[in-house]
């Protein structure tokens, strides 16, 4: 029986340890939901690639998902349960990803089908504000995501190969806030390939 007791509040503790998305995305308190719309933009142009809709616990988690495309079509939807987070896909199984804490402010995510089959899995740092420090591919690509900040805000994301040779760097910038200090409009651009990428967020709060 205190075996019993010993599990249920070791995993108690590891979910409540898992980082708020609010935190990781310098959010401000009090989101309930919001939308996120990100295109492409050639020549001034902007061709919509995708269209976010997302639903927040009251402590800042995504509690549901679901991602289209620009014909409306399902991308991805997810559903936050106790334990896990299951991802569900128009054109293959679902995942069920479980987030697990490890020492020195890390995650461990990883995402297995129903039979248990390993898709993805990657090491989650954070700085101690919360926000992503880096992120380590641990199954496919093997590359690190490499997260720096200025000002408050996210500048710059920088991508390297499991033998440290540099992939791609893509500078961040936040065009427009709104009065809670939310980045309504953000710029990603590919400084290898000049891709370019503009993110509108549009939240409502409690």
């Amino acid at each position: 029986m205190r075996g019993l007791l010993f599990l249920i509040l070791l995993l108690t503790v590891q979910s409540c340890a898992t980082k708020k998305y609010t935190k990781t995305r310098l959010l401000p308190e009090g989101i309930k939901s919001a939308t996120e719309e990100t295109y492409l933009v050639v020549n001034n142009q902007k061709t919509l690639l995708h269209k976010k809709k997302i639903v927040f616990t009251g402590n800042g988690r995504i509690k549901y998902s679901k991602t289209v495309d620009a014909a409306g079509n399902l991308v991805q939807e997810t559903k936050k349960k106790l334990w896990f987070v299951v991802e569900s896909y128009p054109d293959r199984e679902r995942y069920y990803c479980k987030t697990r804490w490890k020492p020195n402010q890390r995650e461990r995510i990883s995402c297995y089908t129903q039979k248990q089959h390993k898709q993805n899995e990657a090491i989650y740092h954070y700085n101690k504000d919360g926000t992503i420090n880096r992120i380590v591919d641990n199954f496919n690509t093997f590359h690190t995501q490499y997260f720096y900040y200025a000002n408050n805000e996210l500048a710059k994301i920088v991508t390297k190969d499991k033998n440290n040779n540099l992939v791609d760097e893509v500078v961040v910038n936040c065009e427009t806030k709104d009065e809670k200090g939310t980045c309504l409009k953000e710029t990603r651009i590919s400084a290898k390939t000049n891709h370019k990428e503009e993110i509108l967020f549009s939240p409502i709060y409690d």
